[in-house]
């Protein structure tokens, strides 16, 4: 099982499906979102089909729990609310947290796939999955918080209904930013297998950077035919939630997102430098030509 964790906007969404794209791996999106977006509210799966009649996530419900359920839905909510908080991971011990994780379990093991992936993002839940024996690698992609700073201001519409995504400020962002990577960082600590990944070195050799991480992943060596040069061809992928670029099959082209260089005005950049460092630092983050 491998958990993709990181702030939002840092290209976890563009690494799940390159790596779903490998034989053997089935990537299921932002899991710790299927609760609410998939099984209450009825969104879109990747596949581009609603969740509830999607085949592929009926046969997971079914292995899992015997179908999915508004009260399965709600009690789960309830849980994550008790024991998936940031403010609990110094010391996760809930007496929630068996029954919490141990509907994870079955559902990554429901999926059927020698390989699945969780691009749940949150360190909290990490932390939970790690607290509870699962045998899980995380990797912890970063991406410059200047850059992500910029993508959390822009409006970007949800493909689902057209309604546009949450906004936040520079000075949100990366008190978020250096929330989740200082949280993520604590996971070695507690046991896990952490390899961290850097937006812009996936972007700058896709193919040598997907083939290293394959490597620390334990994975065969991958065959990457989807894969020619900067461009890639994805196919359907079922994922419950996540970045819009989830629902993209066919061609895309595999560059950079530089637009913050001229798009984050002067000020902002400035309370983003200062309030994300030194974890800026720590990823190489120190100048502008990162």
């Amino acid at each position: 099982m491998i958990y993709l964790g990181g702030l939002g906007r840092s290209g976890t969404t563009l690494l799940e499906r390159l790596l779903g794209e490998l034989p053997g791996v089935v990537a299921l999106g932002e899991v710790v979102h299927l609760w609410e977006r998939g099984v209450l509210a009825a969104e879109l799966c990747g596949c581009g089909v609603v969740f509830p009649a999607c085949p592929f996530w009926g046969r997971v419900g079914k292995t899992a729990f015997g179908g999915w359920t508004r009260r399965l839905a709600e009690r789960m909510l309830t849980l994550r609310h008790r024991v998936d908080r940031t403010r609990r991971i110094a010391r996760i011990d809930h007496p929630d947290l068996a029954e919490y994780t141990r509907a994870y379990r079955r559902l990554y093991r429901a999926a059927d796939a020698p390989v699945v992936i969780d691009s749940s993002k949150h360190a909290s839940l990490a932390c939970c999955l790690v607290a509870s024996g699962l045998d899980a690698h995380v990797v912890h992609v970063v991406r410059d918080p200047r850059a992500v700073a910029h993508s959390w201001a822009r409006t970007v519409h949800r493909p689902e209904d057209g309604r546009p995504m949450t906004r936040w400020s520079p000075a949100r962002t990366a008190v978020h930013w250096s929330a989740q990577n200082a949280a993520l960082e604590l996971l070695p600590g507690r046991g896990a297998r952490v390899t961290r990944i850097r937006y812009e070195d996936l972007l700058a050799d896709p193919g040598a950077t997907l083939k290293g991480l394959a490597v620390r992943l334990g994975l065969p060596e991958p065959e990457l035919g989807f894969l020619e040069g900067r461009t890639a061809r994805l196919g359907p992928s079922h994922t419950a939630s996540g970045n819009p670029m989830r629902f993209h099959v066919g061609n895309v082209e595999l560059r950079r997102d530089d637009s913050w260089r001229s798009g984050l005005a002067d000020g902002d950049r400035r309370v983003v430098d200062a309030l994300t460092w030194p974890l800026r630092a720590r990823y190489g983050y120190t100048g502008v030509a990162a």
